[in-house]
């Protein structure tokens, strides 16, 4: 029987290693080797950094805005060139066609490269993930036709789809919906109603800025079986919430020394609020709302008047407001004063408290206060919170900055 032969001196051992066949020196390599293979090794492992990052990057999602050159438009932008995960591909608008983004939004000076397009919702769609419609409702319509047969997930920030009722929509907006049956398709988009529907969805209408801030301010009484009949409520507004075009009212000589009333009792948020409302309670509940056009740029306040059974005092009643919001990341009850708009002007958060008046009868009044920023939280920062819900982000993403005080 014949043995192995040992290896002689200097003569390498061999092994096998994985699949290949290595020589093994038996000798200690020089000391300049060791050096170069530790540098060929960083090397390989700053490669192997820089691809790895590469793949994180190529698998960021992308999204398009339709209709960008407006207020609600600038703060979508804003929203999305901060985002961590999802790269803003293009933006569309009818208005400043070549043009940079700057040409409408001064704040985005130098910021970035895009620049406003002109394109069929085909073309904004193609090779993005989800589209951010910035229209006005008749508009939208359009958009989202067009855009039926793709697999892209849109969020219509217009009152096309809020409302399910399609009577109210016809009193409301001013003739019958033209596409009722995509109006189903369409999830409500409040997180704080609606979070898991909005994860699964590819349509999602996001609410208005009044129907948040009111929304907000009564959902914990109707979970808790508190409402119903009509609730009162006014509702104070910023400039901006009307748009990026000037009108008679809305210019600045005739609003920054003014308040006016426009639409009492016959405001399109209307309805959405009640089905919302009704959704939660399970009871018929009525708003008669009046708002108001205030002298300030940005923000709401919204107060509403609710009679509830005199057995209710103030420490109950604001339990189910904190325990209604304590998970919520975007929605305060603060501890030691009431909502107000500077607080939550330019951010993401809004503000919610209540006043409980004395008992009459056998019921007691009870006033409820919210405060939000009707670009933001009221707006495009509550799209972005769904849009992270639809692509399964944490939903905080590039909307916990505060806003600046004062």
């Amino acid at each position: 029987m014949s043995r192995s032969r040992s290896p002689s001196h200097g003569e390498p051992a061999r092994r096998r290693v994985g699949s290949l066949r290595c020589a093994i020196p038996t000798w200690r390599a020089p000391t300049s080797d060791l050096s170069t293979r530790r540098k060929a090794g960083t090397r390989l492992r700053a490669r192997r950094a820089t691809v790895a990052q590469n793949e994180r990057v190529a698998r960021k999602f992308r999204a398009s805005i339709y209709g960008g050159s407006g207020f609600a438009g600038a703060e979508l932008i804003r929203r999305l060139l901060l985002h961590p995960e999802v790269d803003l591909a293009r933006v569309c608008s009818i208005d400043h066609v070549g043009e940079p983004l700057s040409s409408a939004h001064p704040h985005l000076e130098g910021v970035t490269d895009l620049r406003f397009e002109k394109l069929p919702p085909a073309k904004a769609a193609a090779d993005v993930d989800v589209v951010l419609l910035g229209l006005p409702h008749g508009a939208s319509i359009g958009v989202v036709e067009a855009l039926l047969d793709s697999d892209v997930r849109v969020i219509d920030m217009s009152g096309a789809f809020r409302v399910k009722d399609l009577d109210a929509y016809a009193k409301y907006y001013g003739g019958v919906h033209p596409r009722p049956d995509l109006v189903e398709r369409f999830v409500y988009g409040l997180p704080e109603l609606n979070r898991e529907k909005i994860r699964g969805s590819r349509f999602v209408a996001s609410p208005g800025c009044f129907a948040t801030t009111i929304e907000l301010s009564l959902l914990p009484l109707a979970r808790a079986g508190l409402l119903e009949g009509t609730v009162e409520v006014l509702g104070i507004t910023g400039s901006s919430g009307a748009g990026v075009t000037p009108t008679a009212t809305t210019h600045h000589p005739t609003r920054s020394q003014n308040l006016r009333t426009y639409k009492p009792l016959e405001h399109q948020h209307v309805p959405e609020i009640e089905g919302a409302l009704r959704d939660v309670s399970g009871r018929a509940v009525s708003i008669a709302f009046v708002p108001v056009s205030a002298p300030l740029a940005r923000g709401i306040f919204a107060t509403a008047f609710v009679r509830v059974p005199a057995s209710h005092d103030e420490a109950s009643l604001r339990k189910l407001f904190t325990e209604a919001y304590a998970n919520e990341p975007f929605v305060r009850v603060p501890a030691r004063r009431l909502p107000e708009v500077v607080a939550v002007s330019g951010s993401c958060f809004a503000e919610v408290g209540l006043t409980v008046g004395p008992v009459d009868g056998a019921t007691r009044l009870l006033a409820v206060f919210g405060a939000l920023d009707n670009l933001v939280k009221g707006g495009a920062g509550q799209a972005v919170q769904s849009m992270n819900l639809m692509l399964g982000f944490d939903e905080r993403l590039s909307l916990e900055d505060v806003g600046g005080y004062p």
